[in-house]
């Protein structure tokens, strides 16, 4: 009984772990942090944190370190964590999080869409599991686009009564630059979601030369370290401005990395050994609810018709390619399986 509800439990509190990063990323954003900063300091942490653990699971695990598997971490660090982040951040400043999350969602469809375009994977469309994953792909563009481009009327939930301090932050300067970039801050979530794509195809040719996925993370986010340090300074070269304080900037940046890049991963990994990727998979729309219901209360953000059409539409779109996948595998027995598991456990490690 208990082994069967550990799972389910676990990923739940995963979920309410990402939806705190999506809000505490936010406000620090609010507040008027870089968010190329923020990206530095949370890939930094996320080393520190990683690093000991991958150390000691994998001790004698490791196969051998060939230049050919260093380049390709490397593209992965790129992909994967670099480009990925900081396109969602920079999006998330100029969003909200329930629409970055909203959009998020699209990962599963444009991952589809690379793989049939490089081979990897076959259409298939004479099949119901095939037309499943094409109809999830089209209904999930459509669902971001009016999500992107339709506001319609406010949702009539009422205001939070709560309210945060910290909101009166550069109050003024936040609304505007959402005003003025309504477009750009979706564009670039959905971007940071294609990134994270063609970290997929990068990393399904990697998983299987260096089959050691706490170890390839760790060193795919030491190389990221370094990367989003180097472009942070490019970016914001001045050194006060580099300042962990007010204090949200640093705790959202250390709950990023340890609670979400560190615990998380470990957590989803558990599970997906347990009970497989798909399982692991459904529980993204449970973050999307979690967030809207966290950014409306702790936020004030304001629930437009557009917002919950698209993210509907989203969801159902995710949805309709996940059930054709599971239907491609459920014919193909425990090597097709544990192939498709490898590939959703490195995903997993690709933390946003």
């Amino acid at each position: 009984m208990v082994q069967g509800i550990l799972p389910l439990l676990i990923m739940v509190i995963v979920q309410i772990e990402y939806a705190g990063m999506n809000i505490f990323s936010k406000l620090a954003l609010d507040s008027g942090m870089n968010p190329y900063i923020h990206v530095a300091y949370r890939q930094l942490f996320a080393s520190v944190a990683l690093a000991p653990l991958a150390f000691f699971i994998e001790r004698g695990k490791r196969p051998p370190m060939t230049l050919s598997i260093f380049i390709q971490i490397f593209f992965c660090s790129i992909f994967g964590l670099t480009l990925n982040q900081i396109t969602y951040f920079v999006g998330l400043k100029y969003s909200t999080p329930t629409i970055a999350c909203a959009l998020s969602n699209l990962l599963p469809a444009l991952t589809f869409v690379l793989a049939v375009i490089f081979k990897q994977e076959s259409a298939k469309l004479k099949t119901l599991a095939g037309q499943a994953k094409l109809f999830g792909t089209f209904i999930g563009v459509a669902g971001a686009m009016l999500l992107s481009m339709y506001h319609g009327p406010i949702v009539p939930i009422g205001e939070s009564s709560i309210h945060l301090s910290i909101l009166d932050m550069d109050k003024n300067q936040n609304q505007n630059g959402q005003g003025n970039s309504s477009l750009l801050g979706p564009f670039l979530v959905i971007l940071s979601a294609l990134t994270w794509a063609i970290w997929f195809i990068l990393q399904a040719k990697m998983c299987n030369k260096y089959p050691v996925p706490y170890s390839s993370s760790a060193l795919m986010l030491s190389m990221a370290t370094v990367e989003c340090l180097v472009f942070g300074f490019i970016m914001e070269p001045r050194f006060h401005e580099w300042s962990l304080f007010p204090p949200i900037r640093a705790f959202s940046s250390i709950y990023a990395g340890v609670v979400c890049s560190a615990m998380g991963v470990c957590m989803m990994s558990w599970c997906i050994e347990r009970k497989g990727p798909l399982f692991v998979s459904v529980f993204s729309p449970l973050l999307l609810v979690i967030v809207a219901a966290l950014s409306w209360a702790f936020l004030r953000e304001k629930l437009y018709l557009g917002t919950v059409l698209g993210s509907l539409l989203i969801v159902i779109g995710l949805y309709g390619v996940l059930w054709g996948k599971s239907n491609e595998v459920e014919p193909v027995h425990h090597q097709d399986e544990l192939k498709d598991t490898k590939e959703v456990d490195m995903e997993m490690h690709a933390v946003v």
